[in-house]
């Protein structure tokens, strides 16, 4: 359970609409996962305090995953009665939290991992397979989904021993809706305190 509560982090962290963008190859799939790993060990590595990592965190989730889809995904059904500007509001708001929410959890990631293992076409976007590799823990699989929808090599979602993440989120906004009951506007000021 501690690895799945951390690397749910990793992604929401990292983790996201459609464009008719140059043919996304293996090559360019994998280099992405590698660069946005990349970066994550950076951020770790410079031992920087809590808020900047925060900043960095968000910066790494707005460059290597395709957040207005994420954001749009996470809001769910809500997404059909919002206006453009409550639309870009939360996306914005999430952002935010989920660098918050899951940025605190990155310091356990110091001395670990992730090394990819295989990239593979499905449909129309690539799985990236990795293995991670966490102090005294056994190794595991993390599955990047990578697209260019948006017009850029982005991720989109990934998976944690099977466990799909971009649900996850739905799941978790859709609860924090339901408990405002419905008020996106109070939702939006509540997920910028979050995380």
């Amino acid at each position: 359970m501690y690895r799945r509560t951390f690397l749910a982090g990793l992604g929401a962290t990292l983790t996201f609409a459609p464009h008719a963008a140059l043919a996304l190859n293996n090559d360019e799939a994998r280099a992405l996962i590698n660069q946005l790993v990349g970066d994550i060990n950076g951020v770790i590595d410079a031992g920087k305090g809590e808020k900047a990592m925060f900043r960095e965190f968000e910066r790494i989730f707005s460059s290597y995953s395709d957040t207005s889809y994420i954001s749009a995904y996470a809001l769910g059904v809500e997404a059909r009665r919002a206006s453009k500007s409550q639309k870009k509001a939360f996306s914005k708001a999430f952002q935010s939290y989920i660098a918050r929410k899951y940025g605190r959890r990155f310091r356990e990631f110091i001395g670990g991992r992730l090394e990819v293992t295989n990239v593979k076409k499905v449909k129309k976007w690539y799985e990236v397979q990795t293995v991670a590799y966490l102090k005294g823990q056994s190794p595991f699989e993390v599955t990047f989904q990578v697209s260019n929808r948006s017009g850029k090599n982005r991720f989109f979602n990934m998976y944690i021993e099977g466990v799909n993440l971009l649900l996850t989120e739905r799941t978790e906004i859709g609860a924090i809706i339901d408990r405002n009951k419905g008020d996106l506007d109070k939702t939006i000021r509540q997920l910028k305190s979050l995380g």
